[in-house]
């Protein structure tokens, strides 16, 4: 197939774009964050959420502390290593993250798709989006992915302890929801990779107990404007379908990436959209002139992940998720909340139930960043 020009591929695209945007004016699903009388989570967006799979809150994260969380992010984009396998950044200092648990950084080829068509993160992205050429001169690598925001973004922490995204948790999960991970999705201008078309969850879809919301949702946090070109593409009401088979819904579309019915996410900074994890989803190529960084990080229900064995990239790590390995890891959401009182003082800190009475004990210290902080993404709970 002839891999088109960035200018062939925003031709190739205009159109599509045009019709999902159009399609996801119909289904409007977005809108301020309201609550019910009692504090909850509004019905109305609760029952929006459930139908389509997904929900897009506007405004949500003030600008004070967006501008805090880009110069977060564009540091750590800075002190990315050059190629996969190096250990210094492009002006020759020691890279980011050299001291983790595990890699800090996924790098791609510019306009590439990683993972389409390979057996990575359990197979899950079986068919491969259309990689335009990059432009002449384009770096050799581009950051792709960015993980551990916890411990490497001060601003980061205190957004993972966010009080009304944490209540939203609660009204999807329950008061004792967990935690799942965080990464930070990096679509530069000119070089983002895309994202093939997938679903999330790996290891419940056989379950007796499976249902839409069994393998929880993503929250994305958009530091920038997202658009059609750069921002996460649905396709509404796939959460309830079960497993698809996503070669044959390519191979019935004429073999094309650009599946009939899928909308755009766009959004605006301080937007954060939430997205099942069984949803049909992915992002193409972004050959446009607009960054896209979107902090994300997921919830589940309790029930999902307690004596559930561990798939994507926690396969072989854990053995099972146990009473224990849960509270080690949802540790990291109620220090969380802690950082963000000290920062935010004037604001409700969030009362995350499994923590009640032991607040104390997970306050955001010097010996909290070692004990909980430090390699938290080691006990992440993927599903």
């Amino acid at each position: 197939m002839h891999a088109p020009s960035p200018a062939e591929y925003a031709k190739i695209m205009r159109p599509y774009h045009d019709q999902g945007v159009s399609l996801a004016a119909k289904i409007g699903n977005r809108g301020p964050l309201r609550w019910a009388a009692d504090g909850q989570l509004h019905p109305s967006i609760l029952a929006a959420y459930w139908a389509h799979g997904y929900y897009i809150f506007e405004d949500v994260i003030g600008a004070d502390e967006i501008a805090a969380l880009r110069l977060d992010a564009a540091d750590i984009i800075e002190r990315a290593p050059v190629s996969p396998d190096a250990t210094v950044d492009a002006k020759g200092r020691p890279a980011h993250g050299l001291d983790y648990g595990k890699p800090a950084y996924r790098l791609a080829k510019p306009l590439a798709d990683p993972w389409g068509g390979t057996d990575l993160l359990g197979g899950r992205h079986p068919t491969k989006m259309v990689e335009p050429t990059p432009a002449e001169g384009a770096a050799e690598y581009a950051v792709f992915l960015i993980y551990g925001m916890c411990q490497s973004m001060p601003a980061g922490l205190r957004l993972y302890g966010h009080p009304h995204l944490l209540k939203i948790a609660e009204g999807i999960n329950g008061p004792d929801f967990t935690p799942y991970n965080d990464a930070i999705f990096v679509k530069q201008p000119g070089l983002g990779g895309s994202v093939s078309w997938h679903q999330d969850g790996i290891t419940h879809w056989d379950s007796p107990h499976w249902d839409a919301g069994i393998h929880g949702f993503n929250f994305q946090v958009q530091l920038y404007q997202t658009t059609p070109a750069n921002g996460l593409w649905v396709l509404p009401g796939s959460h309830k379908q079960g497993r698809i088979d996503i070669k044959a819904l390519v191979a019935d579309n004429g073999g094309s990436d650009r599946l009939p019915g899928a909308i755009p996410l766009v959004c605006a900074p301080g937007d954060v959209t939430i997205v099942n994890r069984q949803m049909l989803h992915g992002s193409f190529a972004n050959y446009s002139e607009d960054l896209r960084v979107s902090i994300t990080f997921g919830f589940h229900r309790r029930t999902s992940v307690l004596g559930a064995r561990p798939g994507l990239s926690m396969a072989g790590i854990i053995d099972v998720y146990d009473d224990a390995v849960i509270f080690d890891r949802s540790a990291v959401v109620q220090v969380a909340i802690d950082a963000r009182r000290q920062h935010f003082q004037m604001e409700k800190p969030y009362r995350y139930q499994p923590f009640l009475g032991r607040e104390d004990e997970f306050r955001f210290t010097r010996e909290t960043q070692e004990t909980v902080i430090k390699d938290y993404f080691m006990k992440d709970l993927a599903i």
